[in-house]
């Protein structure tokens, strides 16, 4: 990695006798990240190496570059890929800041200016990206529909938090009808704009005041709500229910400028979105605590769980009972 990031330095006349490497954290991904920087200036970089051991890592970093590419030349704030290298999964990129939304809203008690910021960013991504947006470059699914809700989704949270985390029964049947019905509602939106599917604080930083979105290599198409209940739902931050009522108004607002036939087909999503978005929280982080060892993940397990608790007691929908009644009784114990 050394003798890739020297060289581009060489090329770019960047004195690399003093160059500093300060390994950045890389959360949940199995890929690595540095800081590259130079003593007494403002230069500064970020590399990361995803090595294509797998066909996955390989497909991986096939649309990392392609749709970063693309996202870039729409003017998103995405950083700008300087050098990259497939053959090893070598990337030289842009240096979006060190501090994330997540850092950001612990340091100011007023979060809401933040996340209009963001959220007017969002909606230029799902709307800008959307256009031109090519389904071969997505490394997992073309768009995010069925296939993606039960499998990756519904069933994860099975899986990983009730079979494995928690150490429940292994079969559930009765949580199938549930879980058919949030994928039956969730898909009625149209699902032909960009998401991000990983749209949450530690993946947004700021520079200065200068907003940068990282981690769009899980890509795809899909509908408008996922992405903005992402960034609502989202443990880290734990925003106040008046904070998210205000964040999702100015969403609305926006939208209804930038199109208002998707006001109906949105406000009918969002909350089965929602839903989705927070069974995957739960599956994911049960998952990196157990099985990849990521102790930093399990606090924000209840958190999830109590927001799961919180979407299924405000939408009062009869067909999802049974999964109510479950969260009911994991939070009681």
């Amino acid at each position: 990695m050394k003798a890739f990031v020297y060289s581009f330095l060489e090329e770019n006349r960047v004195p690399a006798k003093d160059v500093l490497w300060q390994p950045i954290p890389a959360d949940g991904s199995t890929r690595l990240f540095w800081r590259i920087s130079c003593p007494g200036s403002d230069i500064s970089y970020v590399a990361m190496e995803n090595s294509p051991e797998t066909p996955f890592k390989k497909r991986e970093n096939v649309a990392y570059l392609e749709i970063g590419r693309h996202l870039f030349e729409k003017g998103l704030p995405v950083p700008e890929i300087y050098r990259y290298d497939l053959s090893t999964g070598r990337f030289i990129l842009e240096d979006m800041g060190e501090i994330s939304l997540q850092e950001k809203v612990k340091k100011d008690e007023n979060k809401v200016p933040h996340y209009k910021q963001i959220v007017e960013t969002l909606i230029r991504l799902q709307m800008d990206g959307a256009d031109g947006f090519k389904r071969a470059w997505t490394c997992q699914t073309e768009q995010y529909d069925r296939s993606v809700m039960r499998p990756l989704e519904s069933d994860y949270f099975r899986e990983a938090f009730l079979v494995n985390y928690l150490d429940r029964k292994k079969e559930w049947p009765e949580l199938e009808r549930p879980f058919d019905h949030i994928a039956e509602m969730a898909s009625k939106a149209p699902n032909d704009f960009f998401l991000h599917r990983d749209f949450q604080s530690r993946n947004i930083y700021f520079s200065e005041d200068k907003i940068g979105i990282l981690d769009w290599q899980g890509g795809r198409l899909g509908p408008l709500a996922y992405d903005l209940a992402s960034l609502l739902i989202d443990p880290y931050t734990a925003l106040t229910a008046r904070e998210r009522d205000q964040i999702f108004q100015y969403y609305l607002d926006l939208l209804q400028e930038a199109d208002p036939t998707e006001i109906g087909p949105f406000l009918e999503s969002f909350p089965y979105l929602a839903l989705q978005r927070n069974l995957q929280i739960l599956g994911a982080f049960s998952y990196l605590t157990q099985a990849k060892k990521k102790a930093h993940f399990e606090p924000f397990i209840s958190p999830a769980l109590q927001s799961l608790h919180g979407l299924l007691r405000d939408l009062k929908d009869p067909h999802l009972s049974a999964l109510l009644d479950l969260v009911e009784s994991l939070q009681e114990e």
